[in-house]
């Protein structure tokens, strides 16, 4: 696939689907059939067989995906741990080194500490903002260095550009969730692979989970092919009914992700000016130390916030006070989510190098009214 001459908001509408000749349907039809009709033996009809190696709602979600992307694939799964579990799979082999940020999701982090180093697979965990410290880390056996930007929680900005200089033969991955393709566009600087749990930003309302890898074909010539033979063979595919949901909410995509922007912007200021507050994270503001950095591979800073009490107590006693805010894990809906990473979703990370402040409150914030969100937090810390 061949970079779009359109702009996001239009291929996030129009990329990968054309209406059929038959019926002409807008939206891509939900192909539920596990099976196709062939023309004879072996004569596949539109090129599918099997739902499980192939599906036409999949392949149309693909497309969106890779033309977001400016790549020239993209290979949907059945949920974004099954993304990177796939990745980590075809790129690494027994004795192989991956580097990993000491900020990365704490689901990727298990997953290649339990289980990959089973199989032989060293990992070291570095400040990924700190280039120096990253090319220190990288060895002869290095294949992979597993970059997240903005970071899950902390919302560290990572220099993909000056990481892809000092890679070597490694493979840079990124994982682009927090920032969505709108955006940020990984391989512009220098991404050999990008991934997405497509259940945050890009299917957008918390309705579907999901997975998806994008690479280009000069970067790694046989990774769509490995990636599609565990698609198939191992089975980790999403379902066309999933999928369908998945592409729904990527066509309103950018105009979401504006209004999430806008509303992060208020509530990192708001919250800014707390004196309940000790630090607030978000790449936004100018005193955050990624700033720049995120001003040149960003369009705009994104809808997370993390915010660090004065207080273990506090933190949690803000996670329980607001209404708006929804005290539940994940992000990347329309509604606003809050939670307590060092109980909720980091805590198969306590006690490694992971592990996050008992202080740190996560905010996925939605696309509500600015003025509702700000009165729900400002009743939230009257409580504290």
């Amino acid at each position: 696939m061949q970079s779009s001459p359109l702009g996001p908001s239009t291929d996030s509408i129009h990329a990968g689907y054309e209406p059929d000749s038959l019926y002409g349907p807008i939206n891509t039809p939900i192909y539920a059939s596990t099976t196709f009709a062939q023309n004879g033996l072996a004569q596949l009809r539109g090129g599918y067989e099997y739902t499980r190696v192939g599906n036409p709602t999949i392949t149309a979600l693909e497309k969106t995906i890779a033309a977001l992307e400016g790549a020239d694939f993209a290979v949907a799964f059945a949920s974004g741990m099954a993304a990177v579990d796939v990745v980590l799979r075809v790129l690494l082999k027994p004795g192989d080194h991956i580097v990993i940020s000491n900020d990365a999701y704490g689901g990727t982090y298990r997953l290649i500490q339990q289980i990959f180093t089973q199989w032989g697979v060293e990992n070291t965990v570095v400040d990924m903002t700190d280039v120096d410290a990253v090319a220190a880390a990288v060895k002869p056996n290095t294949k992979v260095i597993w970059v997240e930007t903005p970071t899950n929680p902390l919302l560290s900005i990572v220099d993909i550009e000056a990481v892809s200089r000092i890679k070597g033969d490694a493979k840079l991955v990124v994982d682009n969730t927090f920032a969505s393709p709108y955006l940020q566009r990984p391989f512009e600087f220098g991404a050999d692979v990008v991934l997405h749990s497509t259940t945050k930003y890009i299917g957008g309302h918390s309705d579907v989970v999901g997975g998806v890898v994008c690479g280009k074909h000069e970067l790694i010539g046989d990774l769509e092919e490995n990636l599609r033979f565990f698609f198939g063979w191992v089975g980790a595919i999403p379902s066309p009914f999933d999928t369908y949901l998945t592409g729904r909410g990527l066509k309103t995509l950018p105009v979401r992700m504006e209004r999430h922007c806008d509303n992060a912007e208020a509530v990192a200021n708001y919250l800014s000016e707390q004196d309940q507050v000790a630090r607030v994270h978000y790449p936004g503001l100018e005193s955050h130390p990624g700033h720049e950095v995120a001003k040149r591979q960003m369009r705009r800073f994104g809808g997370m916030v993390s915010v660090e009490f004065n207080t273990e107590e506090q933190a949690k006693k803000f996670c329980l006070s607001t209404k708006l805010f929804c005290l539940a894990e994940s992000l990347g809906g329309v509604e606003s989510l809050v939670e307590h990473p060092a109980t909720m979703t980091h805590v198969s990370v306590a006690g490694s190098a992971l592990e996050v402040p008992p202080e740190l409150v996560r905010i996925s914030v939605g696309i509500e009214d600015e003025a509702d969100l700000l009165a729900d937090l400002e009743k939230a810390l009257r409580a504290l």
